[in-house]
This record gives C-alpha cells, structure tokens and sequence, in this order.
C-alpha cells in the first residue's frame, strides 16, 4: 500500500496522499494535503479500488474533480450537466 500512496501523490501532485490504517473491511481512508499541510480532501476506498488499475485510475480521476471542485475551477452542478450530457437519451430512445 506504501506504493500506491506514492503513485496517488504522484498522481495528484502537488497534493499529498497518504493512507490510513485498513479497516476491517479492508478499506481505507485516503487523506490529500496542500503544501502547508491543510487536509483539503479525505475519502474512504474499498482495497479492491486501490488495487486494481483500472479502478485506480477511477480514484485518481474521481480525486481530481474534488479537488478542482475544492479550488473553486469548477462548480459541482458542472459536472452533474457533464454527466447528463455523456448519457444517452433514455426518453428520445424508448419514443424514437
């Protein structure tokens, strides 16, 4: 785990990652820190998502819109019209 604390701060840099302890489940709370050392983003993930590359790369992804979120260059309602706008039409297809 030591590792992908690493690639998660290489990840998200200039951010900070670290893990703690696992939990009894397995999961583990993933803590984000600015240079000062401020927690600016903490989140619980599953080991299977830590583990597995593909859905590390989720992580990674889900992070960096939190953190753009956290530093104001994005507003959450942006990314809810992102995600409407990606999925296809479900009443254009059930009545087309």
């Amino acid at each position: 785990m030591e590792n992908i604390s690493f690639l998660l701060s290489e990840a998200l840099a200039p951010y900070q990652a670290s893990l703690g302890a696992a939990g009894v489940n397995g999961e583990r709370l993933v803590t984000l820190r600015n240079a000062a050392g401020a927690i600016v983003i903490e989140r619980i993930y599953s080991a299977a998502q830590l583990c597995d590359k593909r859905q590390l790369t989720d992580v990674v992804d889900g992070l960096h819109r939190d953190l753009m979120v956290a530093e104001g260059r994005i507003e959450p309602c942006v990314i809810a019209a992102m995600r409407n706008a990606s999925q296809p039409n479900a009443v254009g297809r059930a009545f087309g």
